[in-house]
């Protein structure tokens, strides 16, 4: 059939045309803009997947800036903490010369217990400058914050880490299931036997030769091992008719020896019958999980709870348990892309100014200052070598768990996100973004088939001329 008003060929053909011009329009735009989808309609299913994996790759970036802060803060104080290290290797070097009095005048030995002042001051001052963007770190500020510690079962609370929700708390239940013990050797007499008694009496810290008269008085033997306690570890104390040594310390790794060079000095009470006993640690269970223990000090470490309590002795010698609570502070770093409580990295950094290392049991690094307890006025150089190597072996854990964080939580963390951001990126770009090789083929077609569209609209334009050749 001819028509003339509706000409239903040129319809066909323009629709087409539409048809193929979108798609030339549609592949224009792809090769413009470098996306696949740039609409909606695009892609429906594909735009959610993409704009999903968007989100995850800000989110990782941002954890990797997180990741990038924090071990700047943490190398800031490990920077501080290196120069109290250098600090109180000189105090130790300070300790060890004045411990030889006789070769020092008195204008020298006021000349050091000067430069310890010195660096005791420079130490605090060091703990309370040390700082990132005016948060202190090193004066306590990023420790945590306790309650319900009772200090006569703790001598001494340490976190080190621990995951606190926000506006929470974190329990610590601290159950002694087998108490420490000291090393123990026992002698039945009330006196040395005839003639001259030498004793070698070994201890953690050293070795003392000490001679008694014949028959005297296990009193005076107690009193004469007591006078020598700091150099070998060892006490000693007489009732009635016994006479008891002891270690000083609580702990498997400190022992007593008692032997008798010269005379007979029958002690009992040692390990496989021998003259030398060992002391013995403390059981220990924190929230159920057993403890690294030395003596009554208590270590545990796990991915929520990470801390270190010395306990008194009345508590860590007898079966027992008690509660504290950990209730806020730390330095918290969000390094997980997603915000959440396992994402969270949390560090606890004690103070290390000089009132705050050492421990209650042996003194504190104030201590050494003009006038105090263990000056260099006071004599008492192998307490303050204690003290001393104590605070150096509390800022060598430090910097030894700070680095670790570094290196372990932080390098880790980074490492792991950045092969995730790639991967993340890839997806996301394979979703998203042109194939060029496959979008000019489609751009060549299109182009071909508008050209062929116009061609077929142009005659179907002219076929209804023909109708003029039926009325001439």
């Amino acid at each position: 059939m001819i028509q003339i008003n509706t000409n239903v060929p040129s319809m066909v053909a323009g629709r087409i045309l539409n048809k193929q011009d979108s798609l030339l329009n549609l592949s224009l735009t792809r090769l413009g803009t470098g996306l696949r989808i740039n609409t909606g309609r695009d892609d429906p299913a594909g735009l959610i997947a993409s704009e999903s994996l968007r989100a995850e790759k800000v989110a990782i970036s941002a954890a990797l800036y997180n990741i990038g802060r924090a071990d700047n803060v943490v190398s800031s104080a490990e920077g501080g903490l290196d120069e109290i290290n250098k600090l109180i290797t000189e105090l130790e070097d300070l300790i060890d010369k004045s411990a030889n009095e006789a070769g020092l005048s008195e204008d020298e030995l006021a000349a050091n217990q000067l430069q310890i002042d010195a660096v005791l001051d420079s130490i605090d001052r060091i703990a309370n400058s040390t700082e990132f963007q005016g948060k202190k770190l090193l004066n306590g500020e990023l420790d945590y914050t306790t309650s319900g510690v009772d200090t006569s079962n703790f001598t001494d609370v340490n976190i080190t880490s621990a995951k606190i929700s926000n506006g929470g708390y974190r329990s610590a239940l601290v159950e002694v299931t087998g108490s420490a013990q000291l090393g123990t050797l026992t002698y039945s007499a009330s006196a040395t036997g005839s003639g001259t008694t030498t004793l070698e009496i070994q201890g953690a810290y050293g070795t003392e030769t000490l001679t008694f008269a014949s028959g005297t008085a296990i009193s005076n033997v107690a009193e004469a091992v007591n006078q020598s306690s700091e150099l070998t570890g060892v006490s000693a104390s007489a009732s009635g008719s016994t006479l008891t040594f002891m270690t000083t310390e609580y702990g498997s790794s400190k022992f007593v020896s008692v032997k008798a060079l010269e005379g007979t000095f029958t002690v009992t009470g040692g390990d496989a019958g021998s003259n030398k006993d060992y002391g013995q640690d403390a059981t220990v269970r924190v929230n159920g999980v057993t403890a690294v223990t030395d003596g009554l000090h208590a270590r545990l470490q796990t991915s929520t709870l990470s801390v270190d309590i010395e306990l008194s002795e009345s508590f860590g010698t007898a079966i027992g348990s008690d509660t504290f609570y950990i209730t806020g502070g730390g330095a918290d770093f969000m390094i997980s892309p997603t915000v959440s409580l396992n994402g969270l990295a949390s560090l606890g950094v004690q103070a290390v100014s000089t009132s705050s290392l050492g421990k209650t049991s042996v003194g504190f690094l104030s201590s050494l200052g003009s006038g105090q307890t263990n000056s260099i006025a006071s004599g008492n150089f192998a307490t303050a070598q204690r003290i001393v190597r104590e605070a150096n072996t509390q800022v060598a854990e430090l910097r030894g768990r700070l680095g670790a964080f570094q290196k372990d939580t932080l390098q880790a963390t980074r490492n792991s996100l950045g092969v995730t951001q790639e991967n993340i990126s890839a997806a996301e770009a394979n979703i998203r973004e042109t194939d060029f090789a496959e979008e000019t083929s489609n751009l060549t077609r299109a182009q071909i088939l508008v050209q062929s569209a116009m061609s077929v609209l142009r005659i179907a334009n002219t076929k209804p001329q023909s109708v003029l050749s039926l009325l001439q």
